[in-house]
Parts: structure tokens; sequence; C-alpha cells
């Protein structure tokens, strides 16, 4: 087996791994109000890299072995953060937004259920991701200092000054160039703020000095803008067979990117420069780095 094939199916197993992670902590679909479950875990488990998650327990692992309890109140982080994400995206792909009918190959959540229900669907992940989170207290409660930094910084992370203020930023801006300066910025909390908070939980939930989570902070950074800048790229050069989602959308929207600013060679570039920079500094950090390695340096050639 190559040494590609080899970390593709390490991958694989990642995934469904955390997929069972998430399906735990789903509410039960009941009560007169199931549709909102309904649409809760038909947003949640759409599929998808699981970037966030994995890179949570992978940073974790750099500086824990953990047991079982401990790997209990991680799970509930790892969903939670997933929460987050999924809610952002199905509130990103409403009318109001980018009024995308497409995600992950299927149809998106405000298409199935209804503009009104996913408007809720993205609220009640967003509500249920800190009820999934809180319960990290009662699986590990001798952690109690860990996991309330952690809890600080997934609530920082998700908000005005991380990913929501890139949302702001975003909106405000569409439908008309904006300098890199401007641009950085949204891609800085728009997108890599949910990652590094993915990797600083990770890092505090392992027991790491505040060194070593501010450099998990700055490495997720850059892996936050190359993912972010490859999605420019991909958006210009990939299909929506292959992404599961339109194509050319930022053109229809008439947003500046990386692609419009350099071209796509020199943004390519860019995504190689930042991943690249990423792998150095994870050397830094203690444990086995040879997964997080891979995994960094696949976001150059990613095709999804």
């Amino acid at each position: 087996m190559s040494l590609k094939a080899e970390f593709l199916d390490c991958q694989k197993k990642k995934v469904e791994e955390i997929e069972a992670v998430l399906r735990r902590f789903l509410p039960k679909e009941e009560g007169y109000q199931k549709m909102i479950m309904e649409a809760m875990a038909y947003s949640l488990l759409a599929g998808g890299k699981r970037l966030r998650p994995m890179l949570m327990k992978e940073t974790y692992l750099l500086f824990s072995e953990g047991d079982v309890k401990e790997e209990m109140a991680l799970h509930a982080f790892m969903a939670a953060q997933e929460m987050i994400h999924t809610y952002s995206l199905v509130h990103d792909d409403l009318p109001a937004m980018d009024n995308d009918d497409y995600r992950r190959g299927r149809k998106t959540t405000h298409v199935v259920f209804g503009e009104d229900m996913g408007i809720l669907a993205g609220d009640a992940l967003l509500n249920y991701a800190f009820e999934t989170a809180a319960e990290a207290f009662s699986y590990a409660p001798s952690k109690w200092k860990e996991i309330a930094e952690a809890y600080r910084i997934l609530g920082r992370k998700a908000g005005i000054y991380g990913m929501i203020g890139g949302q702001v930023i975003d909106v405000k801006e569409t439908g008309h160039a904006v300098s890199k300066d401007v641009l950085d910025t949204i891609y800085e909390l728009k997108t890599a703020a949910l990652i590094e908070s993915s990797m600083m939980i990770g890092a505090v939930l392992g027991g790491a000095g505040k060194g070593d989570v501010k450099i998990a902070e700055q490495i997720a950074k850059n892996v936050g803008l190359a993912f972010q800048i490859q999605d420019d790229i991909l958006d210009v050069t990939g299909s929506m067979k292959a992404l599961g989602k339109p194509v050319h959308s930022d053109e229809k929207n008439e947003k500046t990117t990386y692609v419009t600013l350099y071209g796509v060679e020199r943004a390519k570039e860019i995504v190689e420069e930042k991943s690249r920079k990423a792998v150095l500094m994870l050397k830094e950090l203690p444990g086995e780095h040879a997964y997080l390695e891979q995994l960094f340096l696949q976001l150059i050639y990613r095709e999804k």
C-alpha cells in the first residue's frame, strides 16, 4: 500500500469514528418538536471532511494519552465544534445569504425542511452545541479548569470576535472589491477561527501549557487560511460533482477572493506556503506528528 493510500485509509477510519461520536451526541427525535431534531440530524450527518473535530482530537493526542472519562469530555467538545460549524453552513446556504440549493452533494437544509426550519435548525445546532460541551464537566470533573478554558475558547472563536465577526464583514463587503487586508481579516475570522478553536481546545484538554496552546493557534491559523484559499481555487477549477455544491458562486456573488486578487497559480503557491509553514511549526510541539503533517499537506492537493 502506498503512503497516500495508507493515509487515506487511516483518515477514513478516523472520520467514521467521528461520525459515531456525532450520532451519540445528537438529541432523540421525539416530541411535538421532533421536526427540529430531524433537521439537526439531516444537517449534521450530511458528511464532509470532519476536519475540525479531527484536528481537535489529533492535537489532544500530542499532549495526552487520556483516559476514558477525559476522552468523553473531548468527544463532547468535538461534537459541539462540528455542530457550530454545521449551523454556520446551514445559515450560509439560506436565501438571505448565499442562496445555495446543494451542500455536500445533496439538498440544503432549508430546501428540504423550508426556510423557517432552516433558520431554526441552525439556531438549534448552535444552542445544542453549548449544551453538549457543558456535558464535559460531568465526564471529567477533575479537569474543570481545562474544560472551562476550552468552553471559553469555543464561545469566543465562534462569536463576534471569530466566525460571526468574519461573516458580518463578508456579507457587508459582498458586491464590491475589497483590499487584501480586509479579505485576510474575513478569512482569519470566518474560516480560520473555528480551526484555531479546534486545535486550541485539543491542546488545552490534553494539558498543554499556554505557550504550546499559542503555537497550536498559529498553526491552525495557517491551516485555516490555506483551506479557505484552496476553496477559492476550487470554486473556479472544480466541478459540482466533485465538490457537492455549486461552483462559481464567488463570481455570482461578486466576491473578492485570492483568485481574483492574484490568479489561480499564485493562489496555489500561497496555499502551499501556508500549509508547509503549519507543518514546520508543528515540529515545535511534542508527540507524534506524522498524521497531522500529512493532513496539512493534503490541503494543498485536495479536489473537494
